[in-house]
């Protein structure tokens, strides 16, 4: 698999009292005692119960679990999807060093867009748009867009689709592809803004076997490849076994 991609400019992240300068960590994740809780009648249910991990650049860890143990409660936290109570997330990007547990909301979804790619249980594209079209437009949001940068994301979006095996279907409309080939569309516009994080969700659970393992190889072989770190989150032990590392959480709590 090739993940050669042709060089395209990108903004560097501003520092504000929630960043540091970045170092030479090779750490690109590590969320340290987060605790996160939601209203239930009188009191409030721990979703989330002290949980502390850490993720490397280039490498994969796996969160398993039964249903409702936190897994998605962890990766919304990681995703700044959810603010937690208490606790530290910190997010290394190439500039600075972010903690996710502090920043506001438009700061959120920048980070989103440029340095978290999130993979869904479904592909949640737009059937109008083609394929090379959901990718660019990963890079238009929030943005007024210049001829050059309209230029740039087309390049990046067409290098991505060649990474993913979908290059010759560039120019074809989402809603025209099968499960396996949207998701893999998806895992492509995840890795759009140059993430350093990508945060995947039952990314397989709606795919046939032969399928899901082809969305596996992807996810596994292009973050591996590209230097970013990929969270997991599955109750499938067979693809929890292929990362690096696996945690497992139960009742909010990683045992």
């Amino acid at each position: 698999m090739s993940t050669a991609l042709r060089t395209t400019g990108s903004a560097s992240a501003n520092p504000t009292q929630t960043t540091q300068h970045a170092g030479s960590s090779s750490t690109a994740l590590r969320v340290e005692e987060v605790v996160l809780t939601y209203p239930d009648g009188r009191g409030r249910v721990t979703a989330v119960d002290s949980v502390s991990l850490t993720i490397e650049r280039g490498r994969s860890l796996a969160v398993t679990g039964p249903s409702g143990s936190g897994k998605s409660s962890l990766l919304a936290v990681s995703a700044t999807l959810t603010r937690p109570d208490s606790g530290q997330v910190m997010l290394q990007t190439p500039d600075v060093l972010v903690d996710l547990a502090t920043i506001d909301r438009t700061r959120a979804a920048e980070l989103r867009r440029t340095e978290i790619g999130i993979v869904f249980q479904q592909s949640n594209l737009l059937d109008s748009l083609t394929a090379r079209e959901q990718l660019e437009a990963m890079a238009w949001l929030g943005a007024r867009p210049s001829r050059a940068a309209r230029h740039a994301a087309r390049t990046r979006a067409e290098d991505l689709l060649d990474v993913v095996g979908l290059g010759d279907m560039a120019g074809r409309p989402v809603g025209a592809l099968s499960g396996g080939q949207r998701q893999r569309v998806a895992v492509a516009r995840a890795l759009m803004g140059k993430p350093s994080l990508v945060l995947a969700d039952e990314p397989t659970s709606a795919l046939d076997s032969e399928s899901g393992a082809a969305v596996m190889d992807l996810l596994l072989g292009t973050t591996r490849d590209l230097g970013v770190a990929l969270m997991l989150v599955t109750h499938d032990a067979g693809l929890a076994a292929r990362c690096d590392e696996q945690i497992t959480v139960v009742d909010g709590a990683v045992v």
